[in-house]
């Protein structure tokens, strides 16, 4: 199995689509959950959404990156500026964070999609590893998560899209804040 990961740009929107058709809410969010309010969210439909995204990936740096398995598209993950990802700042279980909100180098990795056959693999681990060397070239000072501690409750696979707390502690994350026995915030200092 050869593992590869790339930047999701435009020219890999189909990828991106791929691995959202792959199993959970990637196919209606289009990772767009953390990037609007509430009210932004539920006024706007798939095909809005999915215009969002495609914006997104023309940007740069990309906002995510994809992960290929023997060359098909597997997973994803979001990884930017906390900045531009304004629901973060509106979730209560989040205010526990020790970095401003409107610092443009915090920031944050929030999604992960896995297609169904490709779980178990490590991929998570993985995106996470390449998430932080794209958070550092591209000037991250910080990098924050919001991961789930499987340990403390039972969770379906759709609820994990935000990580998983062990996955980040191998990459070297240390825990912030714990304001639900289930949910972290952890950071990693990218410029130790």
């Amino acid at each position: 199995m050869t593992i590869t990961i790339a930047p999701a740009t435009a020219e890999r929107f189909d990828d991106v689509e791929h691995t959202f058709s792959g199993g959970g809410d990637g196919p209606s969010c289009q990772c767009q959950w953390w990037t609007l309010t509430n009210a932004q969210f539920q006024a706007s439909d798939r095909d809005e959404r999915e215009g969002m995204l495609r914006e997104q990936v023309a940007a740069e740096p990309s906002p995510a990156l994809i992960a290929y398995v023997d060359g098909e598209a597997a997973g994803w993950v979001r990884v930017g500026p906390r900045t531009t990802q304004p629901r973060l700042a509106r979730t209560r279980n989040f205010a526990a964070t020790t970095e401003p909100w409107d610092d443009p180098s915090v920031w944050v990795v929030t999604c992960f999609i896995v297609r169904k056959e490709h779980r178990g693999q490590g991929l998570n681990q993985r995106l996470l590893d390449a998430a932080i060397d794209h958070a550092r070239t591209n000037g991250a000072r910080v990098l924050e998560a919001y991961p789930t501690d499987t340990s403390a409750a039972k969770h379906s696979a759709n609820d994990l899209y935000i990580g998983i707390l062990s996955v980040f502690e191998n990459a070297g994350f240390r825990e912030v804040a714990r304001p639900k026995p289930e949910r972290v915030i952890v950071q990693l200092d990218l410029n130790a």
